[in-house]
């Protein structure tokens, strides 16, 4: 379907219900603001689906059109802006830019994929690197922008062996966008579920929370991937023979020293890092709040005494526009949960099912998503709001459902425009990078095995870690 045939059938799809929903004798039970909250949704829910026009400038629409209308208040709008997870994220993207600037990527790529002997070992070892970068780097098109002069590195080293260099032009994105569940910070979609979750229904998710919870889902998924794209780009002839990756090559793709003596901002960035990590992992411990413990990091990474980057440099790598839809995005939440909206949307669906069977639908639901919906932030404010509302009706834990539903929303392999990192990958001048059909192709085999894991950690995992599927 071409753009211009997707937007008017959008453009008539979400008119007619506006059009239905102006009629008061239409739908009974619902009030005017939740009318005007739908009517809002659906508008912003199909420009971003049908039209070039910036993601973040809709939600601003949108979120404008609920403040003007009377459905949430200036204060509530605006307010978004000041909640903690943005800070979270803020201060976040200045502890990596002071990580980026010391170099440390490039001696942790040395020190890992330098050890690699084999195709198998080489595949695993980056896998395994690139989880960690989830602890660094907010963002998933943060962490691909950070791993590309590594892949560069690698792909240089494997010039002779067209086959693997291709793998892992697939690798690095694939276990990029899957990893980002690691952490509460791996992607503002997580942000997003987690304020979502606080307004709907009172229950907060920390730092800590999540990482007990994302942490083995991302190893796991991350591992069984990796072998997924080992096996569908390559043959067993690429895979044999030996491998071998020298710091030399990787210190041609940085500006940095990668091997040899620490210099004193190197080692402050990696005990700051360090520390700040600890503090988050510890915060039932101490009970300082994650975004405190980021900014406090990110004043001493950017102190003129201690710090590695100025601080207005730092700032500079922050993705505002992320954040405003963020919090444009928070605010239509508010409005779809306070406006009766988000219940009466889901009133109408069975609910004597069963919570395996419920949070199947959810999983499915969420893997296919990225088809219609490119932005992974755009499909978890279109989709958690739904989720939690429903998992009420049915019985369900939201926690549990909103969870299962943002993981099972990171994947989106299936074309190059998917997400930014398979985009960045998939274009990259003198090298050999992957093709829309060994998309398709990992796609066929990825898809299904995430959704099952996901699954599979809802109605197994989770619970064991405290968080059951049923309230």
């Amino acid at each position: 379907m071409t753009l211009n045939l997707r937007l008017t059938a959008a453009l008539c799809g979400a008119l007619s219900l506006c059009a239905l929903l102006v009629v008061p004798g239409n739908f009974p039970g619902l009030g005017p603001d939740a009318r005007l909250t739908l009517a809002v949704f659906a508008l912003a829910t199909c420009a971003w689906i049908a039209t070039p026009i910036d993601d973040t400038y809709i939600a601003l629409g949108a979120g404008l059109a609920l403040t003007v209308t009377g459905v949430i208040s200036s204060d509530t709008l605006f307010g978004t802006l000041g909640d903690s997870t943005v800070w979270l994220l803020i201060c976040a993207f200045v502890l990596a830019a002071a990580v980026t600037r010391t170099g440390l990527a490039g001696r942790a790529a040395v020190f890992l994929v330098g050890g690699a002997r084999t195709v198998r070992q080489l595949t695993h070892l980056t896998t395994a690197a690139l989880v960690v970068t989830a602890f660094a780097v907010p963002a998933t098109s943060g962490r691909a922008a950070l791993a590309l002069p590594v892949f560069l590195a690698l792909a240089k080293a494997l010039a002779d062996r067209k086959r693997l260099v291709v793998m892992l032009a697939l690798l690095f994105p694939t276990v990029i966008l899957l990893s980002a569940v690691a952490t509460l910070i791996g992607a503002g979609a997580h942000l997003i579920t987690v304020s979502v979750l606080w307004e709907a229904t009172g229950d907060r998710i920390g730092f800590t929370e999540w990482l007990l919870l994302g942490l083995p889902l991302a190893v796991v998924s991350s591992h069984l991937a990796a072998e997924a794209v080992l096996l569908t780009t390559t043959r067993r002839a690429d895979r044999r023979g030996p491998v071998r990756i020298t710091a030399e090559q990787i210190q041609e793709h940085s500006d940095r020293p990668v091997t040899g003596p620490w210099s004193q901002a190197e080692t402050r960035c990696a005990l700051l890092l360090a520390t700040v990590v600890l503090l988050w992992c510890a915060e039932p411990l101490h009970r300082v709040p994650p975004a405190v413990v980021a900014l406090i990091g990110a004043v001493v990474a950017s102190s003129p005494a201690l710090g590695t980057v100025r601080l207005k440099d730092a700032l500079k790598t922050v993705p505002w526009s992320l954040l405003l839809f963020m919090a444009a995005t928070m605010a239509m939440g508010v409005a779809l949960a306070d406006s009766g909206a988000a219940k009466w949307l889901v009133s109408g669906l069975p609910v004597s099912v069963t919570p395996a069977v419920f949070l199947t639908v959810v999983v499915v639901v969420s893997t296919a998503a990225h088809l219609v919906l490119q932005s992974r932030s755009a499909r978890s404010s279109v989709l958690v709001p739904l989720v939690v509302a429903a998992a009420v009706g049915a019985g369900v834990n939201p926690v549990a459902a909103a969870l299962a539903s943002t993981a099972a929303a990171g994947f989106c392999h299936t074309l190059p425009a998917s997400a930014k990192p398979v985009t960045l990958f998939a274009e990259i001048p003198g090298t050999p990078t992957y093709t829309p059909r060994d998309l398709l192709r990992l796609s066929a085999v990825l898809a299904p095995l995430s959704a099952v894991l996901v699954l599979l950690f809802a109605v197994a995992v989770w619970p064991l870690l405290g968080v059951p599927t049923t309230r």
